[in-house]
C-alpha cells in the first residue's frame, strides 16, 4: 500500500492461499507481529498522560518480584527501558531459551497457552545479564510482554482489552483485532513457513501477546500510524517521548524510540518505521513525520533469520524503492 496524501495505491502479487490459488488481497487480514509493539507503547503512553504511571517507574513498582532472578532486578529497570529495548533483558525466543522457541517456530503447539510470566521466566533463565539497564540497545520481545503485564497491573484489564478500547475502536479499525484464539476468518491471507515448508497461518498467539499478537490490514495500519505519529492518539509530551531515539548501533540516522524506529534510506530520505515477523508473515510500515506519505508491505511467508529468501529481499527492495519514489 502506497499513500501520498489522499492518494492510495495497492500493488499485489502471488497467492493469499496457495492451496486454492486465491490471488493475494492487499487489503486482507494478516498477523502483524512486532508492529503490535507500537499499539502497546501507545497505551502505556496514554496511561502516563492520564497520570496513572510514569515511564520512569521501575518494573518492580508494578510487577513486584517478576524480574528478580538470575541476577536481574526489576528495581533497576524502568518502563522506558522496556519500551526502547535498553532493559538488558534477554529474549525468550533467543538461541539460549530452549524448547519454547522451537515449539513455536516449528508450530508444534499452536494451541498451547504460554502465560506472560512463563515467557519472562524463560528469558531470565536463558542467561545472566550481559549489560546494565540503560547501557545498550538489544531487541527483546520480553520487554513488551512485561509492558503488557504492566498495563494489566495498572488498569485491571488485559493489554488486548486496553488496545481495543483505546485504539482499535476509536480509530474505527474494523479489520484489526487482538485475537483470543489462533483462528482467522473472513478475508485473510494464509501465512507460509518458507524454511520448513508448511502453512503456519494458525500459529500460537500467546507466544507474543502484547509484543506481537495483533491481526490487522494494511489500510488499518496506515490509519493507526497516521494517528500515532500525527499526534491524534497522544498529547505532545508523550508524542515527543515516543519519538525520542536511542542508538541501535547500526549506522548514522538510525535509532529506536518507544515501539517505533527511524532509519535513513539509501536515497537520503529518513523514515519512521517498524517491521513485524511471526510465523508465516513479515510486514513493514514506512512513514514520514506526519503520516501523509507512507508505504506499507506484508509478505505471507516466514523467512527465517539467515539473509532471507528471494521473495523477502525483492519485496524489501520494492518497499524502499516505492518510498524513495514518493
Amino acid at each position: 500500500m502506497i499513500r501520498d496524501g489522499n492518494t492510495v495505491q495497492y500493488v499485489s502479487a502471488g497467492y493469499g492461499d496457495s492451496a486454492t490459488k486465491t490471488t493475494a488481497d492487499p487489503q486482507g487480514q494478516f498477523r502483524i507481529g512486532s508492529l503490535t509493539k507500537a499499539f502497546t507503547s501507545a497505551v502505556v503512553l496514554q496511561l502516563e498522560a492520564e497520570g496513572k504511571l510514569s515511564l520512569d517507574d521501575s518494573v518492580e513498582k508494578w510487577l513486584p518480584g517478576v524480574v528478580d532472578s538470575n541476577g536481574y532486578s526489576g528495581a533497576n529497570i524502568t518502563i522506558r527501558e522496556l519500551l526502547n529495548h535498553t532493559s538488558g533483558l534477554p529474549d525468550y525466543t533467543g538461541a539460549d531459551a530452549g524448547l519454547v522457541g522451537i515449539d513455536y517456530f516449528a508450530n508444534i503447539s499452536p494451541n498451547a497457552v504460554y502465560a506472560p510470566q512463563t515467557l519472562v521466566s524463560t528469558a531470565l533463565g536463558s542467561r545472566a545479564p550481559v549489560s546494565a539497564p540503560g547501557a545498550t540497545w538489544a531487541y527483546a520481545n520480553t520487554n513488551y510482554v512485561l509492558a503488557g503485564m504492566i498495563i494489566q497491573a495498572v488498569t485491571g484489564n488485559t493489554p488486548g482489552t486496553e488496545i481495543t478500547n483505546r485504539i482499535i475502536q476509536p480509530l474505527g479499525l474494523t479489520g484489526t483485532s487482538f485475537p483470543a484464539t489462533n483462528q482467522l476468518t473472513g478475508d485473510f491471507l494464509h501465512g507460509y513457513n518458507d524454511f520448513w515448508g508448511f502453512d503456519g497461518t494458525y500459529s500460537n498467539i500467546t507466544m507474543f501477546g502484547a509484543a506481537g499478537a495483533i491481526v490487522s490490514t494494511l489500510p488499518d495500519l496506515s490509519t493507526f500510524v497516521q494517528a500515532l505519529i500525527g499526534g491524534r492518539l497522544l498529547p505532545a509530551a508523550q508524542t515527543a517521548e515516543l519519538e525520542t531515539l536511542v542508538p541501535e548501533g547500526n549506522g548514522a540516522g538510525n535509532g529506536y524510540g518507544l515501539g517505533i524506529a527511524q532509519e535513513k534510506l539509501p536515497c537520503g530520505k529518513t523514515v519512521w518505521y517498524h517491521d513485524g515477523a511471526v510465523l508465516g508473515y513479515h510486514s513493514y510500515w514506512f512513514s514520514n513525520a506526519d503520516g501523509t506519505q507512507q508505504v506499507l508491505m506484508m509478505g505471507n511467508e516466514y523467512h527465517g533469520t539467515e539473509g532471507g529468501t528471494k521473495g523477502q529481499n525483492d519485496t524489501q527492495t520494492a518497499l524502499v524503492n516505492a518510498y524513495c519514489a514518493l
